[in-house]
């Protein structure tokens, strides 16, 4: 399984998308929820930045306090595939 961020600026609150970043990490097996969101903020470089964080099944939605940007977590079964 695959984790999918996609790292936009926001405008007014929504997503903006007049730049993108994209990433993929391979999840690792038994990895809790919280220790998935401690990697992903590693990888956009937010450690230590607080955020909220909206977990609506398939897609996580991160923004980090007093900035203009979000990042899209999803999880992917293959190469490709979006379940």
């Amino acid at each position: 399984m695959y984790i999918k961020i996609e790292l936009t600026d926001t405008f007014a609150g929504e997503s903006n998308y007049s730049w993108v970043r994209r990433f993929h990490l391979e999840h690792k097996p038994g990895e809790s929820s919280r220790a998935l969101m401690r990697r992903v903020k590693k990888t956009l470089g937010w450690s230590g930045i607080r955020c909220t964080v909206a977990d609506y099944g398939v897609l996580i939605d991160i923004r980090p306090k007093d900035a203009a940007l979000v990042a899209f977590v999803t999880l992917e079964w293959g190469k490709g595939t979006i379940k």
